[in-house]
């Protein structure tokens, strides 16, 4: 067992939920996409929007799949200078 592997199961736990029913390799892959392609702060925002809306019933790979194309074409040069909506 690797440390994200005691991880998982910890905080798994903690959360009521069964780590088999987390699609680890999922969130990572989505993590990376967003945090390359878009910003590195917007890898947990957008995993945390991710678990948030598997929550309430999205399917996680499809929605991962739409975040992940959305953050690799990503036009982030664009968005040099403007201020942040969320302040």
């Amino acid at each position: 067992m690797n440390e994200l592997d005691a991880w998982l199961i910890a905080a798994a736990g903690e959360a009521g939920i069964d780590p088999a029913d987390v699609p680890v390799q999922t969130v990572l892959d989505l993590a990376r996409d967003v945090a390359h392609g878009v910003v590195r702060p917007g890898a947990p925002v957008t995993a945390y929007l991710l678990g948030l809306a598997a929550g309430r019933g999205a399917d996680p790979s499809a929605l991962a799949d739409k975040l992940s194309d959305l953050a690799l074409d990503w036009p982030s040069e664009a968005n040099v200078g403007e201020e942040s909506p969320i302040s």
